[in-house]
């Protein structure tokens, strides 16, 4: 082993019988506003809006795996929100803690006003570092629940509905999730067999596919000596060492996706619900498609787009890399991974990937997942500057 109504009424009069049938016809769903976004590595969406009537414009991913809304503690303090305890818990891959909360709140995008939030405050210090940009919160339930949300990866925007009827383009697959505040649907993976199981629908997710360890012990998924190599991710509490590999495929309905990486946890918090679900599917994958999802008619749409035959992630580095004080610095190396053996060391300033010098982690990341190349990083260390040469392993070669 390696180491997210208004009715009409209707009379019909039948011939045989004078008493007058009623019958309700919902109206048609109503298109309120587009919403740009960008996507962060990982598929990850980040919208921006304001709150209140505060002219500070902010960062949220949208997040169909939150059962909620929530603000970053800092943006919390930064805007002089008032706080109240409160005894709900939230829980994630690395923790599970009490929240305080900010009540009744707007968020305020082009065309849309949203009242009567009860964010949740966490710190998001560490998705801040992941990603190089501020997030200032994620979006949920809270906000996903009330409207009809079309996500279009192909021109990276939101269409806000309200609730109705909806026409529904062609050529794509109508799912019929599990609703409560998270979402769970059925999907078909298969490798030394095939199964079809409940998993959440997590666009906050910056992966494909990650299974609850306990669902593979019991139905014996994976196949025997299967390799994995030992990795890291991180979510709310913090950071999570996982593990690594492939599966022959998954199916999406009537789609199928074959070798996809996924990673494999020990759920010691029970975040996926398992058995009820048995892990989550991430944006990584689910950014294939365009997706309606119809909260309030619990129905989710999904038609393939540009993506959808975008290669897969199959880069291992070993490596953790942050942003810290605006500086992109090594944080973490597992150890005989190939970062490990390019000789990386806790602390080292990544300063440029080949001809990148560009200072941004998105690029830097980006750079770290072409599997199989060898790349020339520049690093200081110990302020003197150097270079190391890091061959990015192929998770399917071995």
């Amino acid at each position: 082993m390696k180491k997210n109504f208004v009715f009409i009424v209707i009379t019909f009069f039948c011939c045989l019988d004078s008493t007058a049938q009623e019958t309700s016809v919902q109206s048609a769903a109503t298109f309120i506003t587009k919403i740009p976004f960008i996507q962060l590595n990982g598929g990850i969406i980040l919208v921006r809006s304001t709150i209140d009537d505060s002219k500070d414009t902010l960062n949220f991913i949208l997040d169909t795996g939150s059962g909620g809304i929530s603000l970053d503690s800092s943006t919390v303090e930064e805007l002089q929100l008032t706080k109240e305890n409160s005894d709900k818990t939230i829980k994630g891959i690395a923790g599970i803690k009490k929240v305080p909360y900010t009540n009744n709140h707007s968020l305020n995008f082009t065309g849309l006003k949203v009242d009567s939030l009860n964010f949740h405050i966490n710190n998001y210090d560490l998705l801040t570092s992941v990603y190089g940009v501020k997030i200032d919160g994620i979006i949920g339930y809270s906000f996903l629940s009330r409207y009809i949300v079309a996500i279009n990866y192909d021109r990276q925007e939101l269409e806000i509905f309200l609730p109705g009827l909806f026409r529904y383009p062609k050529g794509g697959y109508m799912m019929k999730p599990f609703f409560n505040s998270l979402v769970l649907s059925v999907f078909q993976v298969a490798d030394a067999k095939s199964i079809m199981s409940r998993f959440i629908f997590d666009t906050g997710a910056g992966l494909c596919f990650l299974f609850n360890e306990d669902f593979l012990d019991d139905s014996s998924l994976l196949k025997k000596k299967k390799k994995k190599f030992i990795t890291q991710a991180e979510g709310f509490g913090g950071k999570k060492e996982m593990e690594l590999t492939v599966i022959k495929s998954v199916s999406v309905g009537p789609y199928k996706f074959r070798k996809v990486p996924v990673f494999i946890f020990k759920d010691a918090y029970n975040i996926t619900s398992y058995p009820q679900s048995c892990g989550l599917i991430g944006n990584d994958l689910l950014k294939r498609f365009n997706a309606i999802l119809n909260y309030p008619e619990q129905t989710f749409y999904l038609k393939p787009n540009n993506k959808f035959s975008e290669n897969f992630d199959f880069s291992y580095t070993g490596l953790g890399v942050y942003l810290i004080d605006n500086v992109i610095q090594v944080v973490d190396i597992i150890k005989d991974s190939p970062g490990d053996k390019a000789g990386f060391k806790n602390g080292d300033i990544l300063i440029g990937i080949d001809n990148d010098f560009s200072n941004n982690i998105q690029s830097y990341k980006t750079a770290l997942q072409n599997a199989g190349k060898r790349l020339k990083v520049f690093i200081i260390r110990n302020h003197k500057p150097m270079s190391l040469k890091l061959k990015v392993q192929n998770i399917l070669r071995g």
